[in-house]
């Protein structure tokens, strides 16, 4: 059995599933998602019928993509609920996603739901069905592998937030959810775990101004400190239209091997 991991694939469907042929991946081995199924690319549909029903062996953890989707679909609801409108009705779930988009430049930024809702004729309850999967997905996964501890996150792992205080972080964390969800740079620079790894995604290796910066390679780093290996998996695919060295990868924990495609 093989245990592997893979991250943003932003709606890229059928390079998910390339990669999948290249690593062999059968019922026998397992697979850790980090979060980002959905937005950018042309299969968040697909993607989010996808995740309904990955298989046993699949974990799929939450990421930042992910969580905003869930809550745009919370806000929806309250607008339903407010206005006691037809759940079931394609119709009425366009107008309150009409509604939505008025209340607020940043509902729906990158036009999932709209084309959802638009254009594959999705009601809101099938738009909770996917909201409720999300939110059933850990910030987090944790394995032990060659006597490591191993976590799987998206953005970066910390063990408290009182790690970063008295410090001069890139972001702003209300919670330690903010941090496993949007960390950048800073992931690297505060995080981490002692004597352990962590593997995450957020940051595309192709964006030439953060930490990560790998000409859409994989990213490893390694703190003698904590005795901690970093990994960044987002090789930036969603991007390969002007970046072209942008990559889908993959990484088996067992060695450490990567895989394109």
């Amino acid at each position: 059995m093989s245990t592997y991991v893979m991250t943003d694939i932003h709606g890229h469907y059928d390079a998910m599933k390339r990669m999948l042929g290249k690593i062999g991946f059968s019922s026998g081995d397992r697979l850790i998602f980090a979060g980002d199924y959905i937005d950018r690319g042309p299969d968040s549909y697909e993607m989010l019928r996808w995740i309904e029903n990955p298989g046993e062996n699949v974990v799929l953890v939450r990421g930042n993509h992910d969580e905003e989707f869930r809550c745009y679909v919370e806000v929806m609801g309250m607008i339903f609920q407010k206005r006691r409108m037809e759940t079931s009705s394609g119709k009425d779930t366009i107008s309150v996603y009409q509604t939505a988009r008025q209340l607020s430049p940043y509902f729906d930024v990158y036009g999932t739901v709209g084309n959802l809702v638009k254009e594959r004729k999705v009601s809101f309850e099938k738009l909770s069905e996917w909201a409720r999967c999300i939110g059933k997905m850990p910030y987090f996964y944790e394995v032990v592998m060659n006597g490591k501890r191993c976590i799987i996150v998206h953005g970066g792992f910390i063990e408290s937030l009182t790690c970063l205080e008295g410090t001069d972080t890139d972001g702003s964390y209300d919670s330690l959810e903010d941090f496993y969800l949007k960390a950048r740079d800073d992931a690297y620079i505060y995080g981490g775990v002692e004597h352990g790894m962590i593997i995450a995604g957020h940051t595309p290796t192709t964006a030439m101004y953060e930490l990560p910066f790998n000409h859409g390679n994989v990213y490893r780093a390694y703190d003698e400190e904590l005795d901690c290996i970093f990994y960044d998996l987002d090789c930036g695919y969603t991007f390969k239209s002007i970046r072209p060295e942008a990559k889908l990868a993959c990484l088996r924990l067992e060695d450490e091997r990567i895989f394109y495609v």
